[in-house]
C-alpha cells in the first residue's frame, strides 16, 4: 500500500524516484518546484481506490497537489475534446487516449498503466449465486428471482461494454435487458448493485476490492475470455505544465504500480 512518507530519508527517496523516472521533469525540479501548482486529472471512476492513495503520496512528496474528476471514460474524453481543462486523462479504454493523441490533444499518445477485469457481484445469496460462468446468474433468472441489475452504460463506459460482452457470450444479453440498471460510470453501476437499487451487476474488480462495495455482497471475476481486454492508458494533456508530466512519471514507478495491483489491475503487457 502506498503511505505518505513520514521521514525525511522517506521523501527523499520518492524524490529520488520522480527523477529518475521516464518523462520526468529534466533537471529534476520536484523538490524547487514544491507548492507551485496542482495537476488536474481526469480519470476512469473505477480507479478510486488506488488512484486516491497515489495522489495523496505524490503530493506528500512533491508538494504538488492533485485534483482528480472521476467519470466514464468517453464522457471525460469528450470533455476534453470541448477544451474542459484537464492535465492528465487516465482512461479504461486505451483507444480514446489514441484518438485523443491523434487530434493533437495529447503531448503523445501516452502509456498503458493497468489491464482492468471485471466481476459479478451478488447483494443477496439466497437471490443471486454469484460465479465466474454465470451460471448463478442465469438460474435467478429463470427463477424470477431478478427484477434489477445494474453495469455502467456501454454506450460511453468501457466497463460497461465488457459487461455486455460478458452477458453476450452467456448468452443472458436479451434477457436481461429490461431488468438492466445503466450507471452513468462503472462507479455508480456498483453502487447500485451494492446498495440496493439491484440483486446484483457486473462491474470493475476494482471497486468490489473497496471496503464499501466488498463488506455488502459476494463476487466472483469472469474470465478475460468472456470480453475484449480493458487496456488502460494515460496521457498528458497538451498545454499541461510541467508537474502533470512528472504526475505522469509517478504513476509508472514500482510504488504506484504496486497499489494498481492491489486494487486488481493486472501489470501492462507491452
Amino acid at each position: 500500500m502506498l503511505t505518505a512518507p513520514d521521514s525525511p530519508a522517506q521523501r527523499r527517496r520518492i524524490r529520488r524516484l520522480l527523477c529518475l523516472a521516464p518523462l520526468a521533469c529534466s533537471p529534476c525540479a520536484v523538490p524547487a518546484a514544491a507548492g507551485t501548482g496542482t495537476v488536474t486529472v481526469a480519470a476512469a471512476a473505477d480507479l478510486k481506490g488506488p488512484l486516491d492513495e497515489i495522489a495523496r503520496a505524490f503530493q506528500q512528496a512533491s508538494g504538488q497537489s492533485v485534483r482528480i474528476v472521476y467519470g466514464s471514460s468517453g464522457n471525460l474524453a469528450r470533455q476534453i475534446e470541448q477544451g474542459a481543462p484537464f492535465d492528465v486523462f487516465m482512461s479504461a479504454d486505451e483507444s480514446l487516449v489514441e484518438g485523443l493523441a491523434r487530434k493533437g490533444l495529447t503531448t503523445d499518445s501516452g502509456s498503458l498503466y493497468g489491464i482492468g477485469r471485471i466481476v459479478v457481484f451478488s447483494a443477496r445469496t439466497e437471490v443471486l449465486t454469484a460465479d465466474e460462468n454465470l451460471v448463478g446468474l442465469r438460474q435467478a433468472l429463470a427463477a424470477g428471482r431478478i427484477h434489477r441489475f445494474a453495469i455502467a452504460n456501454p454506450e460511453h463506459a468501457p466497463y460497461g461494454r465488457a459487461a455486455r460482452q460478458a452477458l453476450q457470450r452467456a448468452g443472458l444479453w436479451q434477457a436481461l435487458g429490461p431488468r438492466l440498471v445503466l450507471g452513468e460510470n462503472v462507479s455508480q453501476a456498483a453502487q447500485f448493485a451494492a446498495g440496493g437499487g439491484a440483486q446484483g451487476g457486473i462491474f470493475a474488480l476494482s471497486l468490489a476490492l473497496t471496503p464499501e462495495v466488498a463488506r455488502r455482497g459476494t463476487y466472483a471475476v469472469l474470465p478475460e475470455s468472456m470480453h475484449e481486454p480493458l487496456r488502460q492508458r494515460m496521457a498528458v494533456l497538451r498545454r499541461a505544465p510541467p508537474q502533470a508530466t512528472t504526475f505522469h512519471a509517478f504513476v509508472q514507478q514500482p510504488q504506484a504500480r504496486r497499489e494498481l495491483e492491489r486494487y486488481g489491475f493486472a501489470p501492462p503487457r507491452d
